[in-house]
């Protein structure tokens, strides 16, 4: 299916061979199975991300949260639970492609928001759009690539409640993405921020209108 969408595509058949893949020649993406006869898949993903930052779509059965949860945080750009159509498969890799192409530029071009060099700061969190680094209170956040596109969204956004459907038009840009996948972003976000649903400090949730960024009092 991504061969006859005009990717050009790579097999290995375990996860010491998607390791070496990755270590050959410079790669656009990888989809990761998480299925795999050697290694954990969760394992593979975190050795991939300490060669590379390769963008990884990840392709699971596992559909709890809080694993889903587990495997953005360990470096996974996105993800598709099982089953799947190829169709959804394409259109999920295509959005994780012009992410990645977009991403140098569009943090080289983020105009100023609180600061001359382009630094946003809300209370104790500050952003580099342009370094792409995000710090809490001082101490630097570790953030998926996603994770810190709607946090950095969010926070030239801020005070003003930005609906899910913006969110996906804005920050997604793709079609095949539902309420759940944000809820879940954003329920990795507030544990990274020291936070929870019932006990915001960053992220207000406007019941049935959207997200909504405000400075802590």
């Amino acid at each position: 299916m991504l061969s006859a969408h005009g990717h050009l595509v790579r097999s290995a058949g375990d996860g010491f061979g998607a390791l070496r893949e990755v270590t050959r020649a410079p790669l656009d993406a990888v989809v990761l199975d998480l299925g795999l006869p050697d290694l954990d898949g969760a394992d593979a993903l975190r050795m991939i991300r300490g060669i590379s930052q390769v963008p990884v779509l990840v392709a699971t059965a596992r559909d709890d949260e809080t694993e889903i949860i587990k495997l953005l945080d360990a470096g996974a750009d996105d993800y598709l639970v099982k089953p799947f159509s190829g169709g959804q498969l394409v259109a999920r890799l295509n959005a994780v492609l012009r992410r990645s192409a977009a991403a140098a530029p569009a943090a080289a071009a983020a105009g100023p928001a609180t600061d001359p060099g382009g630094l946003l700061t809300v209370g104790g969190l500050a952003i580099d759009p342009r370094g792409r680094s995000a710090h809490l209170d001082g101490v630097e956040l570790r953030l998926t690539r996603r994770e810190f596109d709607l946090l950095a969204y969010l926070a030239r956004h801020v005070d003003q409640v930005v609906p899910k459907s913006r969110l996906l038009a804005e920050v997604w840009r793709e079609p095949y993405v539902d309420d759940q996948t944000i809820d879940v972003h954003l329920s990795a976000l507030r544990r990274k921020l020291g936070e929870r649903g019932s006990l915001p400090r960053y992220l207000r949730t406007v019941r049935g209108v959207g997200i909504k960024m405000v400075t802590p009092r």
